[in-house]
């Protein structure tokens, strides 16, 4: 008799060396725990159909599809025959499989009438979609025609037909066959639910649901199954994020309220227009935060124009009136720059202290970043440690030795997403005791990844734009469809220009040299051809379309200076088109620019083409923008497009982005590099159980903080929630 599986035991010991080999290779997975959590992608059902006319081209898939017909011709190229197999899903999707070289024994195989699982990469050729040399298993033939199994393929035995995420080297009938092995003498861990829970919320036993995720016996218990490990992830999430939450709110932190009289008054006297209701409300609910003696940890989402900034600005005078000062970490130094230029101007002689007219108890505004010279840097530095700077300003280079603080009471991140928590925490230790954090982004969050990813934060919204924003009509612009299209895109930019406004253009690419950050590689694996760049665009466009314009460039690996430069001329209004990258996709405010083009825009996510047309229509001229694209019409690409440009509204577009993006995304796989561990949890559908699962959290740890008492649900915590996942929550 076998010995006992546990989660620990190597996969090698269970299905062999080979077999093993493969699947830690190509798939991460090494022990059985981690093949019991490999968790089917879906389940085909014997006599209904995958959807062939959903599938994408580039996407490696597994269908279940029944032979049509077969057909054998010689090849035009070289000798020997293809052979092309048409399969079907019974609705009407086709898909043809094609095999190369003289394969008689395969035709023999592939009769019409047999079904099958047909994995490989979708492709298309002269309009049709297709599978090139797929690998496949075939489920049988029962008398009536109907799928039946052949014993070597016991593990498709069930009417549910499991479909695993594989690869080319392990396809999901491999992966069936090994669980089938692992389940056959695999032993769950004890339970690490506690009863309570169990019972309250009625859910099956950590065992049961295992077997029956891979093996369900029937639909209703594969749902009991499915809600079990769902649970057992949000609960995961919701403890650690409960948890930090319970530990930041008992650190001690220096109250800074607000002083009668003081800088903040006197800037609210001077501001030339009125808070919205909710700048207003928002701002309370932060002064409120910043008097109390914990940290404040608050996130602040608002849509691009909402006014996040100015709300910042009056909690940075309120810590200033209160003797402290306050940092802004902007995640590039145009953002940085930017931020010191708008302050400086909102500020007036109220951030002049020192020179001749400022204002009495103004105080100082200073920029530190990477380029400063020696001797404005040693000046800058100055003014920080000495308490003289009360409001500071820069990049990650704030958090580089010899930036000393005299009283560091506030930092505000702005764009959280993109700084780590390592950055955030060397800047946090720069103040005597934890100081109050703001995290402002204009990335709106749908409400199930506020209370997911930004758990251990409080969350405020600004939902009103301040008036006299103007609006931003988005077109889609079909340029392989209906070239002509595009020649009046650039037409219409040039009436922009001729008005006396400005332009964007926005590729997704800098162009030749070594790779950065802000775009994707040349070539993706379906062999499009490479994202625009920048660097080819701007010279086509200033000999083509936009000849004789004021032509600027801007892109990630410019020059500090060069890039404030280029970002000067921009909104002194010296040049007409600025040829950009996602560097502007942030904080950039030229009111005067009315159009902005995005070349190649299906390569662009949706949350970040909205960010992109924030741009554009922030002054009294409404705002126009281009989303120029060749996706075909009717690819979700192109439905992706129609969607940006339907509406204005971020909320809607985040729900979008959320459903598009992979659910596992939200715990940092692609980040961190490990494989995800959200594997059921959907943030769009799962939001009841999330919410329960919090509620649950929030009992145990005031009853247990440290869940001393609950040892075998710690140990399941830092299995699903481990320090990279843990971090990325920190990060969003």
């Amino acid at each position: 008799m076998s010995e006992p599986a546990t989660v620990d035991t190597p996969l090698k010991k269970l299905v062999g060396d080979k077999t093993a080999k493969a699947l830690a290779t190509h798939l991460d997975l090494h022990t059985a725990g981690d093949l019991v959590y490999h968790f089917p992608r879906r389940y085909d059902e014997r006599g209904e159909h995958t959807d062939i006319r959903s599938l994408d081209v580039g996407e490696q898939v597994t269908v279940l599809a029944q032979v049509q017909r077969t057909a054998v011709r010689p090849m035009r190229q070289r000798r020997g025959n293809l052979l092309e197999v048409t399969v079907g899903d019974g609705s009407g999707g086709v898909l043809t499989l094609t095999f190369f070289g003289n394969q008689a024994w395969r035709e023999r195989e592939l009769r019409p009438g047999r079904w099958g699982l047909f994995a490989g990469k979708v492709t298309e050729f002269r309009g049709k979609r297709q599978l090139n040399g797929p690998e496949y298993v075939l489920l049988g033939e029962g008398g009536d025609g109907e799928a039946a199994v052949s014993d070597e393929i016991e593990e498709f035995a069930g009417a549910l037909i499991p479909v695993y995420p594989a690869a080319a080297a392990v396809p999901t009938w491999v992966i069936a066959r090994c669980v089938r092995v692992v389940l056959d003498t695999f032993t769950p861990p004890a339970d690490p639910l506690p009863g309570t829970v169990r019972a309250s919320r009625k859910l099956v036993g950590l065992g049961t649901a295992l077997t029956e995720i891979h093996r369900p016996s029937s639909k209703e218990e594969l749902h009991r199954a499915r809600r079990r490990l769902k649970w057992d992830e949000a609960f995961a999430v919701q403890l650690t994020l409960v948890q930090r939450k319970h530990r930041a709110a008992a650190w001690p932190a220096r109250p800074r309220p607000a002083r009668s009289g003081g800088l903040l008054d006197a800037f609210d006297a001077r501001l030339p227009y009125e808070l919205t209701a909710g700048q207003r409300d928002v701002g309370v609910e932060i002064a409120a935060d910043l008097a109390a003696p914990h940290p404040m940890h608050r996130l602040l989402q608002g849509e691009v124009g909402s006014g996040k900034t100015v709300v910042a600005l009056r909690a940075m005078l309120q810590v200033v009136d209160a003797g402290g000062q306050a940092a802004l970490l902007a995640p590039t130094e145009v953002l940085a720059a930017q931020h010191y230029r708008g302050m400086l101007d909102l500020l007036g002689p109220l951030g002049r202290a020192g020179e001749l007219g400022s204002a009495e108890h103004a105080t100082r505004v200073e920029l530190v970043t990477g380029s400063l010279g020696a001797a404005a840097r040693r000046r800058a530095l100055g003014e920080v440690a000495s308490g003289a700077a009360g409001i500071v300003l820069g990049t990650h280079a704030l958090l580089y030795e010899g930036v000393d603080f005299a009283d560091l009471g506030l930092v505000v991140v702005d764009e959280q997403h993109r700084f780590g928590v390592e950055q955030r925490d060397a800047l946090r230790s720069k103040a005597d005791q934890p100081p109050h954090v703001l995290v402002m982004t204009a990335t709106p969050i749908p409400r199930t990844v506020a209370m997911t990813v930004y758990g251990d934060l409080e969350v405020s919204t600004l939902s009103q734009l301040p008036r006299g924003r103007s609006p931003i009509a988005s077109h889609v612009v079909p340029a392989a469809e209906k070239p002509a299209y595009l020649d009046r895109a650039w037409r219409r930019l040039r009436e922009e220009v001729t008005a006396g406004h400005q332009a964007y253009v926005v590729c997704p690419r800098i162009g030749e040299g070594p790779a950065s950050d802000e775009e994707p590689p040349p070539v993706d694996d379906n062999g499009r051809r490479p994202p625009l760049a920048v660097t080819e665009v701007a010279p086509l466009l200033a000999e083509g379309p936009l000849h004789g314009l004021r032509i600027g460039v801007l892109h990630g690996r410019l020059p500090a200076d060069e890039k404030d430069a280029v970002m000067r001329s921009f909104a002194a209004g010296d040049l007409d088109v600025l040829v950009a990258t996602t560097v502007i996709e942030v904080g950039v405010d030229v009111p005067n620019a009315t159009v902005m083009i995005v070349l190649d825009a299906d390569r662009f996510g949706v949350s970040q083409l909205h960010q992109l047309r924030g741009r554009v229509g922030r002054g009294s001229a409404a705002g126009l923008c281009l989303l120029v694209s060749e996706a075909a019409e009717g690819s979700s690409a192109r439905e992706r497009l129609d969607a940006v440009a339907s509406t204005s509204d971020g909320f809607k577009l985040a729900e979008l982005d959320l459903e598009q993006r992979r659910e596992g995304d939200v715990l940092g796989a692609t980040q961190s590099g490990h494989r995800s561990h959200l594997r059921l949890l959907s943030l769009k559908r799962d939001t009841e159980l999330i919410r329960d699962a919090r509620a649950e959290a929030i009992t145990l740890v005031e009853d247990d903080p440290e869940l001393t008492r609950n040892p075998a649900l710690a140990a399941s915590v830092a299995a699903l929630v481990d320090e990279d996942r843990a971090e990325y929550l920190e990060k969003g």
